[in-house]
Parts: C-alpha cells; structure tokens; sequence
C-alpha cells in the first residue's frame, strides 16, 4: 500500500486515467456514428454499397490497431501535415485527435457488425409489412428495424465499448500520454516498484469497465425485446 501511494505522489497517474476516459468517450461517439453507417451501408439494397461495407469491416478489423494508430501519426500527420485541431494546436493536441480517429475507424467495425446483429433480429416480416404499407427503405429502416436492433444490440455494443476502454492503451504508441503512457514512465523511473505499478494500473482499468459491465447487463435486461 505504501509503494501504491508514493507512485500516485511522484507520477501524475490520474491525469493519465482522465486521458483514457477522454479517448473512449470521444472515440466511442466516433465509432458509434461510423459504425451505424456501415451498418446501414451493409443491409443497404444498393450492391455498391454492401460491397463497401463488407470491405471495409473485413479490411479494417483484421488490421492490426497499432498499425492503424501509427498510420494515422506518421502518414496523415507527420508526412501530409493534415492537422485536426487547428494549425496552432500543439503536437500533443493533433496526436490526441489522430488517435480518436484511429480508435473511432477500428472499432466501428466491430459497432457495425453489432448493429447488422441487432438488426438479424428483427423478424422478416415487419420489414415486409413496412413496405406494403408503402414505407421507402430509409423509413422501414429508421422507424422500424433500427429502433429494435439497437436494443438486440446493446450487449455486443458494451463488450466493444470495453474493448475501446482498454485499448486506448495502443495510442501510447504516438506519445499521446494515458494510463500506459504513465505507466512506462513509472516503470523507467521506478523498476524497484514494478508490481506495484501493475497492480496500480490493473486496479484503475478495472475501476473504469466494471461500472460499464454492470450497465451493460442492467440495460440488456431492461431493453430487451419481448417476443
């Protein structure tokens, strides 16, 4: 206990774990949006469009997040100066927000194919009586089918949600500085307390997905559709 509260008093831990919550929460609004796109995308009628997004999940998701994060940095930032926050942003800044866009790209594939989960759920037949009732596919879709499939979703949307939480931990790869950007630091600085900093570290991510788990299972049992 007293080598847990030294490390907390040399290092700024919990402006490391404050980072980690600023990345899932931004990176999961990110992934939920173009996740939800892809998904459509994929029960779309236009083949186009399920070509796309068949291709983009398989592409995206069987790609490794390192070389997804270190893409973005050395490609989008270094070499082609593209700067998301502003050309008077610092550095630290423009990382941050090229390791949401890395966390938001990879982890919607895994929303999108919740979301086409979700919507395997929903019978056959309220999609055609949609549409006898002269309903387009965007509003069988919007009104009727989407509504019920984000509820059948919820679950495999948590586990990504966690998945994001703890992943995070990949954009210490371009200095952006979370929890594991922390703790590499207390490691170097401070080896003798080794165990201690896993202990500490592990103790702050369970801290962080246990509360999304438990939500996770309370909203999947209270939204569940009743057949």
């Amino acid at each position: 206990m007293s080598g847990l509260t030294e490390l907390m008093r040399q290092y700024d831990v919990l402006s490391g774990f404050w980072m980690t919550i600023k990345l899932t929460l931004v990176a999961a609004v990110g992934a939920m949006i173009l996740g939800t796109v892809v998904a459509i995308m994929r029960v779309s009628p236009v083949k186009a469009f399920q070509v796309f997004g068949r291709g983009y999940v398989n592409t995206i998701r069987n790609t490794p997040l390192t070389v997804i994060v270190t893409f973005c940095a050395l490609a989008f930032y270094n070499v082609l100066a593209w700067q998301l926050a502003g050309p008077d942003a610092r550095s630290a800044t423009q990382l941050f927000w090229w390791g949401v866009v890395a966390l938001s790209v990879y982890h919607s594939t895994f929303v999108a194919e919740g979301i086409r989960s979700g919507i395997n759920t929903v019978p056959v037949g309220q999609a055609e009586a949609a549409r006898s009732i002269g309903l387009t596919f965007g509003q069988t879709l919007s009104q009727i089918i989407l509504p019920q499939a984000m509820r059948g979703a919820i679950t495999p949307l948590g586990n990504t949600l966690i998945s994001l939480t703890k992943n995070t931990t990949v954009v210490s790869a371009i200095g952006v500085a979370e929890a594991s950007y922390v703790m590499k630091n207390m490691i170097e600085f401070s080896p003798q307390l080794i165990y201690a900093i896993f202990l500490l570290m592990a103790l702050g991510f369970v801290i962080l997905t246990l509360p999304i788990g438990a939500l996770v299972s309370w909203a999947s049992t209270r939204m569940a559709v009743q057949r």
